[in-house]
């Protein structure tokens, strides 16, 4: 698999393995953290999320820009592992948000988020270019022989599929993190953990028995009613001690609960610091074996004349207007796929049993199958690519945005039959209730199975096609308008949050349906021009 490829190739994914591995410790538990340390509702978490996750991307840009003009790419790469370490300590600091503290608290937090966000705009992009780079540099190479050279380009996408396999082996054993030192603190405090339970200790402490607050009618009241009850029989159950919770003391459990079920959180982005160092720590040791792109050369002044200015310009300008239009489809992937981090993690928490797996631990399943699922991706690619079979890049950009629309009418279908309700009917059900509305495990796994072979069809696909059609000295800066349309789809996270709040799950998913087979109609559309641009 990896023969013939750029020596550099493995230390740069490794270097990102372990930067990827720090950011989905927070990635698997943001939203859900977000909601029980602050008592936001579903909709709040993914709004809080989409812009959090959308700067990631927007600051890739910002990093392709800096290292362009600073043609200091190793340094820049540096600088961002070492300001997101910075990040990810102050979220280790176990601060209880109470509502003397809470808004100064939600600042702190969003400082530190930006921090990591900024990092990895530093980070990210242009570690990318790097690989880019040198597969350019493989094809100089071998550019005086014709079939040396065909070889050549076709390991790129190979290449890009190695680096995304390093990436999710990383994010395949970060999700485990957080609920592993969770559920031991909440043990060592003779407590254990209940998905449900931190929503309806906020409420407690915010409004008393009525779990309402003054001036309801007499449906929110039986509401609050019902949660009264909840809150009781979970905290009884969650209490290892096996004595009785006296109602008289229930502020005391809550803001005990609240206390010890956060705090086994913060204590996991000390994980995130040591990934950090490490990936450091190795991209220090090889980098002298990394390209610099776009490092201009000194050269003879060259006069062009107006025809040959024109053709230039007009190649520069295909190119771009063949990036953003790849860029524009993408942004509806990305709006779905993300996905995994709001309305599929809210998912997970409410409708999947949680007493045997927490709800971040599904976000291992994505980088299992990513992992799982590539060498045979890559050989189906190389097997056709012999036979003079193989998609496009393009092609395979858009049979991606069509898997992706099957994995969520198969999501639809299930919630349609177990007659899911929306986040706002299921919280006002009884205990017994909302067990009974809960799902076997193997939907999520085959959820993420289609997602995932939609991945591998798109990303580090997507990343390769950035890569071939970018002008030699705008590749910092291409890769960053890649992350960038990224940003656009998560800005849009949020949207999924609120149909999840709002609206029977069922529906929930057909929207998405909906976004991924347009635009896979639209990617169909252009596959032709995009494959003569790219030859």
């Amino acid at each position: 698999m990896f023969k013939n490829h750029p020596k550099g190739l493995i230390p740069a994914a490794l270097s990102n393995m372990g930067e990827r591995f720090g950011y989905y410790i927070m990635n698997a538990v943001l939203t859900l953290f977000l909601c029980s340390k602050f008592g936001f509702e579903p909709s709040t978490g993914a709004l809080i999320y989409s812009f959090f996750y959308a700067g990631i991307y927007v600051l890739s840009l910002a990093g392709g820009l800096i290292a362009d003009k600073l043609q200091n790419y190793k340094g820049t790469i540096m600088a961002g592992l070492i300001v997101m370490a910075a990040g990810y300590s102050l979220l280790s600091i176990p601060i209880m948000s109470t509502s003397d503290n809470a808004t100064y608290i939600l600042i702190f937090t969003c400082i530190a988020l930006f921090l990591i966000a900024f990092g990895n705009g530093l980070f990210k992009g242009n570690l990318q270019a790097i690989v880019g780079q040198m597969y350019d540099n493989l094809e100089k190479e071998k550019s005086d022989n014709a079939e040396e050279l065909k070889r050549a380009k076709g390991l790129r996408d190979t290449g890009f599929q190695i680096f995304y396999v390093f990436i999710n082996i990383g994010g395949l054993i970060a999700p485990f993190v957080a609920p592993l030192l969770r559920g031991w603190w909440l043990k060592t405090n003779g407590l254990l953990y209940n998905a449900d339970l931190s929503s309806l200790c906020h409420k407690f402490l915010k409004f008393g028995e009525s779990m309402i607050g003054a001036g309801a009618n007499s449906d929110a009241i039986a509401k609050g009613t019902q949660q009264f009850a909840n809150l009781t029989q979970l905290a009884n159950d969650v209490t290892l001690t096996g004595a009785s919770v006296d109602t008289s003391n229930l502020a005391d459990f809550c803001s005990n609960y609240l206390n010890v079920f956060n705090t086994g959180v913060h204590y996991s982005f000390i994980a995130s610091v040591a990934a950090m160092i490490i990936s450091l720590i190795i991209f220090i040791g090889t980098k002298k074996i990394f390209p610099n792109p776009t490092k201009k050369e000194k050269v003879v002044s060259i006069e062009y004349t107006p025809k040959e200015k024109a053709d230039m310009a007009k190649e520069i300008k295909q190119r771009i207007m063949a990036l953003f239009a790849v860029l524009g489809v993408v942004v509806f992937f990305w709006f779905s796929f993300h996905q995994n981090g709001v309305s599929l993690s809210y998912f997970a928490r409410d409708f999947i049993n949680t007493t045997l797996f927490p709800p971040e631990i599904w976000q291992a399943i994505n980088p299992f199958f990513v992992i799982v699922l590539t060498p045979f991706v890559i050989w189906l690619f190389s097997t056709m690519r012999k036979k003079g079979k193989e998609p496009s890049t393009p092609m395979k950009i858009a049979i991606g945005m069509g898997i992706a629309g099957l994995g969520f009418v198969f999501l639809s279908v299930i919630s349609k039959i177990q007659g899911l309700p929306s986040y706002n009917e299921y919280q006002y059900l009884d205990v017994a209730a909302q067990t009974a509305l809960k799902c076997t495990p193997w939907i999520l796994v085959g959820m993420y199975f289609f997602l995932t072979v939609a991945e591998l069809f798109i990303s580090p696909l997507g990343l390769s096609f950035v890569s071939k059609v970018a002008p030699k000295h705008m590749q910092g800066l291409c890769q960053g308008l890649w992350l960038s349309a990224t940003a656009v789809g998560n800005i849009l996270l949020f949207l999924g949050g609120i149909l999840y709040e709002k609206i029977p799950l069922w529906l929930c998913w057909v929207a998405f349906v909906a976004v991924c087979l347009i635009s896979m109609v639209v990617m169909l559309s252009m596959v032709r021009w995009l494959e003569r641009i790219t030859k």
